[in-house]
């Protein structure tokens, strides 16, 4: 399927955006609101386009899109049908072909006031355009393998310094089998759709010839599915978020897997503190922590640290 971002709007409606589309490896958000201006992000810098769909930085000449507009597009990718959609509005976001993830807000209806039911008078949508860089990894594997084969590694990274494209190269990379290792069987819990970019149960990216992804399922309970059914050498989960997760990791590990897992933070002492894990236990479950960081608005690999081997 051809990864374009023409195909989330109406046939009607692609004239407007074929500018941005062709731009598209650039384009990283683009920030749709009812009766307010069109916002598209590229490179971090924020941008608006005007009547004919070209890019300006003049607020004055930008085009808006109303409500109107808003909803016909969200049904169109929804192919018409939200009531199919239901499961994934709950979530606030859906993955559409190419693996592009359309987040969603507007007005929640609960149930007992706690249960989220769905979303209703959408009126705000965030195109997140995907974006494959592979040999993203190409610097870090030479440290990531030893002679007994691949390290398990934790990505520490604050929001938006790549660490999800870092970790979808490494899958990649990791099953296809490299300069350093083998092919591996990976297993892929996908909780938000992230990694693989799955539409309809098949990725649209590119995550290596041995990958297996469960998609939209919780993480801990993923996990344990793909080590009953699927046998995998290596677990993969992005943005480790609670003990019950850390814990089925634990319980990976004790299986044979290597795992390849992503957590947001600063450092290691500052994800360690966080989930309040001894040490020892935080050097047995990881062989290789990756920082990343920012310098001069480029997004880089700060540090490796060995499992044993102190933050600094």
């Amino acid at each position: 399927m051809e990864n374009t971002i023409l195909q989330l709007f109406p046939a009607g409606k692609r004239p407007f955006w074929e500018y941005t589309s062709a731009h598209q490896k650039y384009v990283r958000e683009i920030r749709l609101r009812a009766d307010r201006p069109i916002v598209v992000y590229i490179d971090g810098k924020e941008v608006f386009l005007d009547r004919e769909g070209r890019f300006t930085k003049h607020l004055q000449e930008a085009k808006g899109i109303s409500a109107k507009e808003l909803t016909e597009l969200l049904e169109h990718i929804c192919h018409y049908s939200l009531y199919a959609f239901e499961d994934e509005l709950r979530q606030g976001f859906l993955t559409v072909g190419g693996g592009h993830r359309v987040g969603v807000a507007g007005q929640a209806v609960t149930e007992d006031g706690k249960r989220l039911r769905t979303i209703k008078n959408v009126s705000f949508l965030n195109i997140r355009i995907s974006h494959e860089i592979k040999g993203a990894a190409d610097g870090v594997l030479p440290r990531m393998y030893s002679l007994e084969g691949l390290k398990s590694t934790l990505i520490i990274s604050p929001p938006g310094c790549g660490k999800t494209t870092l970790l979808r190269d490494l899958v990649r990379q990791v099953s296809d089998g490299n300069a350093w290792g083998r092919g591996m069987t990976v297993g892929v819990v996908d909780e938000r759709s992230e990694i693989a970019g799955s539409f309809c149960g098949k990725p649209q990216n590119d995550v290596g010839m041995r990958t297996d992804v469960l998609d939209a399922c919780p993480k801990s309970l993923g996990m344990m599915m793909l080590l009953r059914s699927m046998s995998p050498e290596v677990i993969a989960i992005d943005e480790l978020g609670n003990r019950e997760e850390l814990e089925a990791l634990g319980q990976a590990a004790a299986c044979g897997c290597r795992i390849l897992a992503t957590a947001h933070g600063a450092s290691k002492e500052d994800v360690t503190a966080r989930f309040d894990v001894p040490s020892a236990l935080w050097r047995q479950l990881f062989g290789m922590v990756i920082l990343l960081g920012k310098e001069n608005g480029n997004c880089v690999v700060k540090r490796m640290i060995e499992g044993g081997e102190a933050d600094a």
